[in-house]
């Protein structure tokens, strides 16, 4: 029967998704940092002069207890003076767990694992370098914080060159927002002109992907150029080789499920793009900025911006026009873009991300009726004409070329489209698969309650009850269609034990995927009931 094998269509089409989309993920070899591709990264690192280490500070000086941490209603900061580098942050709004108080660590510097964020002035007359060593600032105070009714709070660091120039470096940070302008301000007071170039990078050890076969989520690099919107660069794509490459704006990032860092410089500047991996194991991506010629009296100003948090496309829309992009939909994305409008404009309503779910999958499946309507006629057609079907195979036998011959005159004579069955399932595939990407990068939905046991939609259904109840529904939708007399045994057998295959599938789906597949099998059922019971008073049924 044309259900039977649309059911089965439907399942190969899914298995499918999920095999490909894990060989994307597995296809390239674990990065493998071989002595000799190591010290050509590190050199070529070295000749652009960007620190690979902070080499020549002493130990006493980068104490934990030196450290000026910074507190607004967003971040929790710590700042290193040795370079003025980012070395924690903490999402204040975000948790760790969902039970707990404790706020997601983003960025942190231990003994076994380091993900910071780091800038600098290199260049002819720059403070910091590989071979110097970084700029050693300091500081009015060694804690900050964004007092109520402060939208902004400047954190400024100050560091005296030996030609007397002084380097100041303000943090600057904003109420509800994750991105802080690192501002450079140089007054040169020497009698000779001064060439300097400002440098962000983000340093973070290589460490394997989380990512499964059902949660198929990336840890890595990505960049974006004038001539490339968004690309994704992979811990060992900098093991191969380093990037760099010249564009007008630009920016450097390290993502990871529904959290990025970034460095964005003015999209004016002409900047650099790179990346390099070290001998420590640490993989480097950031940008070099534009040359700067600073006459002697003269004071300039360097900006750039650092994004630490969540893949909030709002916000990262508002500082970029291609950062929102880190938000990766997959080549769906131009299905993914209004489906993730549509459940946030849901839920702007409802406040529940569970229903807003339950209202995305009406939306869908009263788009869909038309065709739906149109696939169980079709299905009710095809069972009417199993007796003529039955008469032509026995007419014919094993000549196949009369047999199809036959078949398309009896289609065309009684009306009867045979893939008319087909077309609302292969439509479903893409609103899943987009809906499927929706709720893996939304971070809206981390940590998002529905009812009851269901706590978090973003992760598994702890008790398996979503995935059970799914299972029924689908053992109900197949017992409301009676198996054809011609069906091979084989696909009578394979349909028989579907229900239980995506049972066993989703399992281990996000609590919000599965909602939406249960509510749209009971809105599918009830909706054959009614198309059937119209089609019985015609007689098709």
């Amino acid at each position: 029967m044309e259900s039977q094998r649309n059911i089965l269509l439907i399942g190969l089409l899914f298995v499918s998704f999920l095999l490909w989309q894990q060989w994307q993920a597995d296809k390239a070899p674990k990065p493998v940092a071989t002595e000799s591709s190591l010290v050509a990264n590190a050199a070529n690192s070295h000749s652009a002069d960007v620190p690979e280490a902070d080499t020549g500070v002493p130990a006493a000086v980068t104490a934990t207890s030196k450290l000026i941490t910074v507190k607004t209603d967003q971040l929790d900061v710590q700042i290193n003076p040795i370079g003025g580098d980012i070395v924690f942050a903490a999402l204040v709004s975000h948790k760790m767990e969902q039970d707990k108080d404790q706020p997601f660590v983003l960025l942190e510097q231990t003994k076994d694992f380091t993900y910071i964020a780091q800038s600098g002035l290199i260049g002819r007359d720059g403070i910091d370098s590989s071979a110097k060593g970084r700029a050693a600032f300091s500081s009015a105070a060694t804690e900050y914080t964004l007092a109520e009714g402060q939208d902004t709070l400047e954190v400024p660091l100050t560091y005296v060159a030996d030609n007397g120039v002084t380097y100041t470096k303000v943090f600057v940070f904003h109420r509800g927002k994750f991105n802080v302008d690192v501002d450079y301000k140089i007054n040169n007071t020497s009698a000779a002109p001064l060439q300097v170039q400002m440098y962000g990078q983000i340093k973070q050890t290589i460490k394997p992907s989380e990512s499964s076969m059902m949660m198929p989520t990336y840890r890595g690099g990505a960049f974006s150029t004038q001539d490339v919107r968004y690309e994704k660069y992979k811990f060992d794509d900098m093991a191969k080789s380093n990037l760099n490459q010249a564009t007008l704006g630009g920016w450097a990032a390290m993502l990871q499920h529904y959290f990025v860092s970034a460095w964005i410089p003015p999209a004016t500047d002409s900047n650099t793009i790179f990346s390099s991996v070290s001998a420590g194991g640490l993989a480097n991506i950031g940008f070099r900025g534009a040359v700067y010629d600073i006459a002697p009296g003269a004071t300039q100003e360097i900006s750039s911006q650092f994004y630490v948090g969540p893949k909030d496309q709002k916000a990262l829309s508002a500082i970029s026009d291609t950062l929102n992009l880190v938000v990766d939909y997959g080549f769906l994305w131009w299905l993914a873009v209004p489906i993730h409008w549509l459940l946030m404009f849901y839920q702007s309503f409802v406040g529940n991300w569970g229903v807003a779910i339950i209202l995305i999958t009406l939306t869908v499946r009263g788009l869909l009726f038309p065709l739906t309507k149109a696939q169980y006629t079709s299905m009710a057609k095809m069972r009417n004409l199993q007796p003529k079907l039955t008469d032509l195979k026995e007419r014919f036998g094993d000549d196949r070329q009369k047999m199809g011959q036959a078949m398309m005159e009896l289609y065309k004579k009684e009306k009867v489209n045979p893939m008319g069955g087909c077309l609302p399932i292969i439509l479903q595939m893409p609103i899943f698969i987009a809906l499927y990407w929706v709720l893996l990068e939304s971070f809206e939905l981390r940590h998002a309650p529905f009812m009851l046991w269901i706590h978090d939609l973003s992760v598994q259904d702890p008790y398996y009850i979503l995935p059970l109840l799914m299972g029924v529904s689908m053992f109900v939708m197949q017992k409301m269609q009676p198996i054809a007399p011609t069906m091979d045994p084989m696909q009578v057998k394979m349909m028989q034990w579907m229900p239980v295959i995506f049972t066993v599938f989703f399992l281990w789906f996000p609590a919000g995927l599965v909602l939406y597949w249960l509510v749209g099998n009971i809105v599918a059922i009830t909706q054959q009931k009614i198309i059937y019971a119209g089609l019985e008073k015609k007689g098709l049924k």
